[in-house]
């Protein structure tokens, strides 16, 4: 199992239920995703690729490739790698400095915030 001592993480808790989730970089689209995982940004390659901690291992010549910031439930992180490797898409930590804490709780104050449509 690899270390995410180093990946950015934010520890979330609603009612009693406490849960650890660590930042990544990916170019999985959102149907490959764990149950747990969340996105926070997503856009082309080209954008996303600064917030990875090592974005040299980005192909550039695909700087058009859909690319997210999403977050993954430390227990649904080796699912998560293996469903991303199975499709040969990219699943990289991201950069603690860039993603930090404070930054990790504003963008998933935002991305609670969101508005859903109503249900008929």
């Amino acid at each position: 199992m690899s270390d995410t001592s180093i990946t950015p993480s934010i520890e979330v808790t609603i009612g009693r239920q406490t849960r650890l989730y660590h930042a990544f970089i990916t170019t999985a689209p959102a149907a490959l995703d764990a149950p747990s995982t969340l996105t926070l940004y997503a856009g082309p390659l080209k954008e996303v690729v600064g917030l990875a901690s090592d974005e040299h291992a980005f192909d550039a010549s695909k700087a058009a490739t859909p690319c997210r910031l999403v977050l993954i439930d430390t227990t649904e992180l080796g699912w998560q790698r293996q469903s991303c490797r199975t499709k040969a898409h990219r699943l990289l930590p991201a950069d603690p400095v860039l993603v930090g804490f404070t930054t990790l709780q504003q963008w998933l104050w935002q991305r609670l915030q969101i508005q859903t449509p109503a249900h008929a």
